[in-house]
C-alpha cells in the first residue's frame, strides 16, 4: 500500500490560515478529487472541522487523540494515531491512501510517505500553517502537470 501526501502550497510554502486554506481554485479543486476519489483520505481533527462535511467517494479517516471524539456523520472512521489509520487501511487492501493534512499531519507521516503530489501555487500567501520542507536527497521530482494558477509536481521517494 502506498503512502501518498496531497497537498497544495503557496510560493512561500503556506498550507493554512487560521484554520482554512486562504484560497479557493477550482481546478485545483478538481485535481485533488480526480486523484484522491476512491481512496482514503486521512486527516487530521482540524482539517475535518475545516472541510465540515465528509469527501464523497473516498474513506474518510480522522485522526484525533480524543478518544470521544464523534463527527455528526455516518460512515467515518475516527483513529488515535497515524499507526493505527494506516493499520485499518491495510486491513481493507487499499492500494493507496492519501494524507490530506493539516500541517502536523504532513510532518509526522512525510518521513514514512512514499509519494509527495504538491500543487505549488504561483502566489504567495498569509498563513500560520506551513508545510515541511522537501529534503532534495530524499526525494525525486518525476513530473510537473501545469496549469493556470498552479503546477503539481510529483516526488517519489529515492
Amino acid at each position: 500500500m502506498r503512502k501518498v501526501i496531497i497537498v497544495a502550497v503557496s510560493k512561500n510554502n503556506v498550507i493554512g490560515n487560521r484554520g482554512k486554506t486562504p484560497w479557493f481554485l477550482k481546478e485545483e479543486i478538481t485535481h485533488f478529487k480526480k486523484t484522491t476519489s476512491g481512496f482514503p483520505v486521512i486527516m487530521g481533527r482540524k482539517t475535518w472541522e475545516s472541510i465540515g462535511k465528509p469527501l464523497p467517494d473516498r474513506t474518510n479517516i480522522i485522526l484525533t487523540r480524543n478518544k470521544n471524539y464523534k463527527p455528526d456523520f455516518q460512515n467515518i472512521v475516527v483513529c488515535d494515531s497515524v499507526e493505527n489509520a494506516i493499520d485499518y487501511c491495510t486491513g481493507k487492501s487499499y492500494e493507496k491512501i492519501f494524507f490530506i493534512g493539516g500541517g502536523e499531519i504532513f510532518k509526522e507521516v512525510i518521513e514514512d510517505a512514499d509519494e509527495l503530489i504538491i500543487s505549488k501555487m504561483n502566489f504567495e500567501a498569509e498563513g500560520d500553517v506551513y508545510f515541511p520542507r522537501i529534503d532534495k536527497n530524499i526525494w525525486n521530482e518525476i513530473s510537473i502537470e501545469k496549469f493556470t494558477d498552479f503546477a503539481v509536481h510529483y516526488y517519489i521517494r529515492k
